[in-house]
């Protein structure tokens, strides 16, 4: 049986905050008083304005608790109920306008309960208007139900006075057991997800961080909610619990609980027709549209959900679009794509700079017995068409995955990699540097397009986005010896059949195969070990031409971060560059912390500030990624420094100005290189037969696609090749 409760009508619109919740000394008002900061001083009706409101059939509980500014008009308050303390600030004989919805300004058609206005609002046909601040030329039309409760969170998950624990939202990320799940916060970065899913036995850090969120919102019952300054709610059936910026769009929506809208003039967020949103957070610049469904959810800053698209217990990354599809337990790093409504991701960390194709299949449990499996892909993830992946799987950077159904649990330690499903002779086979051979544009193109789309407001986090960076490179370092020590075995095993060799021996034998580029090479069928968990083969291919492409990667990235350093500082001798760099070799660990390449040498350092108290709140940890931003491009030159050295097998005595001469004519030609791939690869499409046959003739094409002459990309590519020589070449002639 529904339990309802009948009070008197008196009651109606006070007591927001129980007796045994108020502060001694204070009124159920304090907090909506110290919330309201429109600076509008209020005043009681004289006896004609209740005159004229009584004349236009409003009615109110007590015409004493009816406050207005000097500037109130009453002839524009009609067929109103009025409950509780409400404030009304300016009302003039003007129309408000957005979107071709016209609505003149006043109070119409609506039950108001405890409730104040901003100048110059359109409130009609509000049927349930409750507890709400509600800013300056704010239009509220044809909404159900807008109410406030007095124990409400807006979407954080904290608790409040007199809660239980077993209330708190939590936000199950990366797992669907739940065992990596965080507090959802306004404000929180993808960064903060990652640390508080990542490091579970840290259990010091885990508490604190609980600590830092529960003071951050306070335990106080009675806060009310906000709508902003110019924000624009029409044609809505419930929201509940709701905090809106300024500038919002809603229209249309079914219901929105529990809920932080974070919106502004220079960003605002929207929600449209159909969506459903409850126990979130969306971040400046949001947007969501059409048949949106989104539970335990946090929308990062400039992030979209389109056409139906599901997202549940998941964190969604910055200048992210989700369209159509699935997405559980998920989180996802800033620069995500995804955009076809049978693609599903389940239980995954993706490191951003991702793209899901149409039916991917991203997590299935159905291999282990429980639901616990994860999916960790670093950044420029990318699953073909009706890629099905099973957990547990991982993936290094810029790995792409052809069509397939791919039947076991995955572990690719290799970057730039295209990993294909071979049904017919039953293998795994593995390209590494496959973007550098076959689609350079690509690769390219997504680099500048993701730095190009960034649109947040605040960059707290410095988001990495070149495709070559000390993460990247650092799994180039580490595959080297692999494929050295892979290529040996083959070599070795074909020689010495039945014979057994070491890892160590068989690298030996591969430095010199790979080193020499011998054609042996070529006959060796080269298999890879723990890259899958089955017992078919997996195949490289390509490996001498992926061994050479990336060496040619690591000293491309490590000179260029010498010439960055010599630009940073004006240096203009070699003495004076190796003044600058360390005098020691050091390669630091560098982890992915929600898109910002961090050393895991700070990230320790901040859990034990974290663990201390040297860091407080979150603020501070934010103020830990800024501060790791500024060190960053020093940071990134002793790593490229480092990897150059190890590479080289060099001492830092043993880098002379000969080498680095050298080297700077080999970055001259990597770059004249990737430009021309870059090219080359996007010129095939225009020689493809079964891409030119949908044209009668080539200017019909060039018609439809674009010259190749004019692609603004290609061109900014060779401008930015001719004023890289240029700088190269200034720089070899002062040395």
């Amino acid at each position: 049986m529904n339990q309802i409760t009948k009070r008197s009508i008196d009651a109606l619109g006070y007591n927001f905050i129980t007796p045994e919740y108020l502060p001694e000394g204070k009124d159920e008002y304090y907090l909506r008083n110290i919330q309201n900061r429109t600076g509008i001083q209020y005043r009681g009706l004289s006896a004609w304005e209740i005159e004229v409101l009584v004349r236009n059939r409003n009615t109110s509980d007590d015409w004493n608790k009816i406050l207005v500014s000097d500037a109130f008009n009453p002839e524009l308050v009609k067929n109103c109920k009025f409950f509780g303390l409400v404030r009304i600030g300016k009302l003039e004989p003007y129309y408000l306008e957005y979107h071709n919805l016209r609505m003149p300004v006043g109070l119409y058609n609506s039950t108001i309960i405890s409730c104040d206005f901003g100048d110059n609002v359109v409130v009609d046909s509000v049927n349930y208007l409750s507890h709400y601040i509600i800013g300056r030329e704010v239009i509220l039309v044809n909404i159900n139900e807008l109410s406030t409760t007095n124990a409400a969170k807006f979407g954080n998950g904290v608790i409040k006075e007199g809660e239980p624990e077993s209330v708190r939202i939590w936000m199950e990320i990366c797992n669907e057991n739940g065992g990596r799940k965080v507090i959802p916060f306004t404000g929180m970065l993808p960064g903060d997800a990652w640390l508080w899913s990542r490091y579970r036995t840290d259990e010091a850090m885990l508490e604190k961080f609980k600590e830092f969120t529960q003071s951050e919102y306070g335990v106080k019952r009675g806060y009310y909610g906000k709508i902003g300054d110019r924000t624009i709610i029409k044609n809505t059936s419930i929201i509940k619990d709701a905090w809106i910026g300024t500038d919002a769009y809603i229209k249309g929506a079914n219901k929105l609980k529990n809920i932080t809208v974070s919106s502004s003039a220079e960003a605002p967020s929207q929600i449209g027709e159909g969506c459903e949103m409850v126990n979130g957070i969306m971040g400046l610049g949001c947007r969501a549209f059409y048949g949106v469904k989104a539970v335990r959810f946090i929308m990062a800053s400039n992030s979209q959900l389109k056409y139906g698209a599901r997202l549940i217990n998941s964190y969604l990354g910055n200048n992210s679009t989700i369209s159509c599809c699935e997405v559980l337990n998920s989180l996802i790093f800033p620069s995500h794509e995804q955009h076809h409504n049978n693609s599903f991701l389940c239980a995954a960390t993706v490191m951003g700079q991702s793209n899901m194709a149409a039916g991917a299949t991203i997590g299935s449990n159905h291999n282990s017995r429980s639901p616990d499996g994860e999916l960790v892909a670093g950044r420029g993830f990318w699953p073909g068409l009706c890629v099905s992946l099973k957990h547990n799987s991982k993936f290094a950077c810029f790995n792409i995955l052809a069509k397939g159904d791919y039947p076991a649990e995955l572990n690719i330690p290799v970057p730039f990699a295209l990993i294909a499903n071979d049904v017919t002779n039953d293998k795994l086979i593995v390209m590494p540097a496959y973007w550098f051979m076959y689609n350079l544009y690509a690769i390219a193109r997504n680099e500048w397009k993701y730095q190009d789309r960034d649109a947040r407001t605040e960059k707290i986090q410095q988001i990495e986005f070149a495709s070559l960076a000390p993460d990247t490179i650092s799994e180039i370092m580490k595959v080297l010896p692999l494929l050295e020590r892979f290529t040996g075995k083959a070599f070795l095993k074909s020689r010495y059949p039945g014979k057994e060799f070491t890892d160590r021996e068989a690298e030996k034998a591969g430095y010199k195969l790979l080193t020499r580029k011998d054609p042996v090479i070529e006959s060796l069928e080269i298999s890879a070990e723990g890259f899958e968990n089955s017992d078919r083969k997996v195949v490289l291919i390509k490996v001498q031409q992926s061994y050479d492409i990336f060496k040619r990667l690591v000293h491309y990235y490590a000179t260029r971060e010498l010439i960055n350093c010599m630009e940073r500082y004006g240096i203009t001798s070699f003495a004076g560059l190796k003044k600058q760099l360390p005098a020691k070799k050091r390669l630091n660990k560098w982890l992915n912390v929600g898109g910002q390449l961090i050393t895991e040498v700070a990230v320790d350092s901040l859990r034990k500030d974290i663990k201390t108290g040297k860091i407080k709140n979150w603020d501070d940890v934010h103020n830990f990624y800024k501060a790791q931003a500024e060190a960053y491009s020093e940071q990134k030159l002793e790593h490229a420094y480092g990897c150059l050295l190890d590479l080289g097998g060099l001492t830092p005595s043993g880098f002379t100005k000969e080498i680095f001469k050298d080297l700077l004519q080999e970055v001259m030609d990597t770059r004249q290189w990737l430009t021309d791939g870059i090219y080359e690869s996007r010129a095939k499409d225009y020689s493809n037969p079964f891409r030119t046959m949908m044209y009668a003739s080539e200017a019909e094409m060039e018609e439809v696609v674009g010259k190749l002459e004019d692609n603004s990309f290609i061109n900014l590519q060779k401008k930015e090749l001719e004023s890289f020589k240029k700088q190269v070449r200034k720089i070899s002639k002062e040395l």
